[in-house]
């Protein structure tokens, strides 16, 4: 059965590459009433925010609200969950995640920037990288001590708070404390080196709200980093990896 899915799967993404121009427009108003009528789930917290054209001829492409991308048939009937890839002289393109990295750049351009605790460079900024954070985990504390050479090398980091353990835990009255301090940039720090800060959990902080983007954006662990291209890096690279990543070097 393998050969079989395989070919129809290149077959989907080689169509895929000959659609491409017309994907993207909002759907006609009738279909989109039918798939809402036909996906719509409130028991299940699945709503639908957009209906459009895909890559593949016959499939739209649905985004759920707060939920995932998936592929339905135009009477809503059946729809697929994954990732769409077009096939190129250079191999795959998985176009779902170009769509996530696009997506991923509009919530961010949402948060305002003094919500964020910045490692900003001296000299000349090259580039940036958002970070989702816990304190408590050690390639958090880890990627931490590489901040002052991604400064040194021109990279602004910007951490966003997100307490693995979710908002009634120790992680996020940790995390609400570096973010209600007076220098969050210290409190950050001393946390994330184990050192001891005393709690402050004020009530206009903004963990929550971060915790809850994360999760929206795909965060499933820390550190999750995402690049000014709205790519997603899970886990911990080293400076000079970062580098590399970013287009830097």
């Amino acid at each position: 059965m393998i050969k079989p899915i395989f070919r129809a799967a290149t077959a989907l993404a080689l169509l895929a590459v000959t659609s491409w121009a017309a994907a993207g427009a909002p759907a006609d108003k009738a279909t989109t009433d039918k798939l809402r009528a036909a996906l719509t789930n409130p028991a299940m917290g699945m709503e639908i925010a957009t209906v459009e054209t895909s890559v593949i001829p016959g499939l739209y492409e649905v985004q759920f609200t707060n939920g995932p991308v998936v592929y339905s048939t135009a009477n809503g009937e059946h729809f697929i969950v994954g990732d769409v890839f077009a096939v190129n002289a250079q191999g795959y393109t998985n176009l779902t995640e170009q769509r996530r990295d696009t997506e991923r750049l509009e919530k961010l351009a949402k948060v305002d920037e003094k919500d964020m605790i910045i490692f900003s460079p001296e000299g000349e900024t090259r580039g940036h990288i958002t970070v989702f954070t816990d304190v408590s985990c050690f390639y958090c504390q880890k990627l931490h001590k590489e901040v002052p050479e991604l400064n040194k090398r021109g990279v602004e980091v910007r951490y966003l708070a997100y307490p693995r353990s979710g908002t009634n835990s120790p992680a996020y009255r940790q995390l609400a404390t570096a973010w209600c301090a007076a220098d969050k940039q210290d409190a950050l720090t001393r946390l994330k080196n184990q050192q001891p800060v005393p709690e402050n959990v004020c009530a206009d902080n903004p963990v929550t709200a971060q915790y809850q983007l994360g999760q929206q954006m795909g965060v499933r662990g820390t550190p999750a980093l995402i690049t000014e291209k709205g790519t997603m890096i899970p886990g911990y690279q080293s400076a000079d990896d970062l580098i590399v990543s970013m287009g830097l070097e």
